[in-house]
């Protein structure tokens, strides 16, 4: 019994006792969307100010912004898959040929459907899926910065993806909030040791966007150095294989989406190599970074000291997240993430977009931010870590999941009126400070506006 909560209990009384753990799948999940509540409101509250900017700049300008969110650029190719199937080729002046093959088919099999079974457009449908999975996405990487570093710093990791310089693609009828949800409940499964759903996540992902290979490789490396490491241990290699069967189930299960789509590509095309020949048509290629070179040399001088300076703040953040030991399929995700945009011959604006899944590079301001001292309820110093324990086991809301340390010495426990109760605790660990609360919402307001202004111009995102 923690000396910070003395027990008091009146002669005769019975010994008080924990709020049983919940049990089946549906008390659990309320568990862990009440904890995640606080991230999905400030989530929300962040993308409903984007809405609002954009809602009043395109009205000044008479713009409508519903066709800037669901009627240009990527959002009109995947309605006609939606609407067609594939098959519809662009030839450009160039002579250069743009297939829809490029896209990738689980976001227009979503919209078709919705659309199917309610009023929705097709273009109504994909705001929908987009804006429901940013919430799933927002709720998913809010578990993985609570799985890591407590309840705060997964609020402020959800609001930071939400202000990324580039969010206003999370209110686009676009895959980025699908695949990222997928991404972050696949590597909070892969935390949790669930393999199995993660491998089936990854499949998801693989049907959402080319990028999945981020997530295949990092349950992949993850697996292969769980399995170097027991072996190492003294592990004999038939029970090391029948100990780590769902795991490897996992992984041979994580690559079938993606593998799938290419297979579809290439019978269709009858060409083996048909998927990457329609990449390299939309200069998507692998070319190892020479087409981003040749970009920065070609921008005026200060253009280019500004790209190299945000270029370096990236490699600054990837060594923040190295430096931060993060969990090997979170880190190897990340990276992977990164690199895929570097290498890509493809249209340079774009990048910042490519690279908005790898939430995890937001760790290291996130830990940062939930740690700034300050008022409105943001408990700090040691009162604050005592918050976090307590409340740090109702993150994952998973039955038989280990506290972490020093958990069960802050446990509360229920006595008098006064004894602050677990919920309470919980929420206190999830508040943030005066100083975040500042932080987030000028960041909120930039993102906004950067986002309106971007929209309503004319080049893609």
């Amino acid at each position: 019994m923690s000396d910070h909560h003395p027990r008091t209990r009146m002669p005769g009384a019975p010994a008080p006792t924990a709020a049983p753990a919940p049990r089946g799948p549906g008390p659990r999940t309320a568990a862990a969307l009440r904890a995640a509540a606080p991230a999905l409101a400030v989530y929300a509250a962040v993308r409903a100010l984007g809405l609002l900017v954009l809602w009043l700049a395109a009205h000044a300008s008479g713009k409508d912004p519903v066709v800037r969110l669901s009627g240009r650029w990527d959002s009109v190719w995947y309605q006609r898959i939606a609407e067609n199937g594939y098959g519809h080729t662009v030839t450009l002046p160039d002579g250069a040929l743009h297939s829809d093959l490029a896209f990738f088919p689980l976001l227009p099999a979503l919209e078709r459907g919705i659309s199917e079974v309610t009023p929705l457009t097709l273009g109504g449908a994909g705001l929908l899926v987009a804006w429901t999975a940013g919430l799933l996405a927002a709720w998913g990487i809010y578990a993985v910065g609570a799985q890591l570093h407590g309840r705060r710093t997964g609020v402020v990791l959800a609001a930071l993806w939400g202000v990324y310089p580039t969010a206003f693609v999370q209110s686009m009828a676009y895959t980025e909030t699908l695949f990222t949800a997928l991404a972050a409940w696949a590597l909070y499964a892969v935390l949790k040791g669930r393999w199995l759903p993660a491998g089936a996540l990854c499949v998801l992902a693989g049907l959402t966007r080319p990028s999945a290979a981020a997530l295949i490789a990092a349950l992949a490396i993850t697996a292969a150095a769980t399995l170097v490491r027991e072996f190492r241990a003294g592990g004999r290699t038939g029970p090391l294989l029948r100990r780590n069967a769902r795991m490897l189930a996992g992984v041979a299960l994580a690559p079938l989406g993606w593998l799938a789509y290419v297979v579809f590509v290439a019978v269709r095309e009858g060409s083996p190599f048909a998927y990457f020949e329609v990449q390299a048509q939309w200069g998507n290629n692998i070319d190892g970074g020479r087409a981003l070179a040749a970009f920065i040399a070609g921008l005026p001088l200060p253009a280019a000291l500004g790209l190299c300076a945000a270029l370096g703040l990236l490699g600054w953040l990837v060594v923040l997240c190295v430096r931060q030991r993060q969990p090997l399929p979170v880190l190897v995700y990340t990276v992977a993430i990164v690199v895929i945009s570097l290498i890509g011959a493809g249209y340079f604006g774009s990048r910042p977009r490519l690279m908005m899944p790898a939430f995890p590079l937001l760790l290291p301001p996130a830990v940062a931010l939930a740690r700034l001292r300050g008022g409105w309820g943001g408990r700090s110093g040691r009162g604050g870590v005592r918050a976090d324990r307590a409340a740090a086991t109702v993150a994952g809301a998973d039955r038989g999941a280990p506290p972490p340390p020093g958990a069960a010495e802050h446990s509360p426990v229920l006595t008098t009126p006064a004894q602050p109760s677990a919920l309470t605790e919980s929420a206190q660990a999830a508040a943030l400070t005066a100083p975040a609360v500042i932080v987030l919402a000028v960041l909120a307001c930039a993102s906004a506006a950067f986002g309106a202004w971007t929209l309503l111009g004319a080049g893609p995102p």
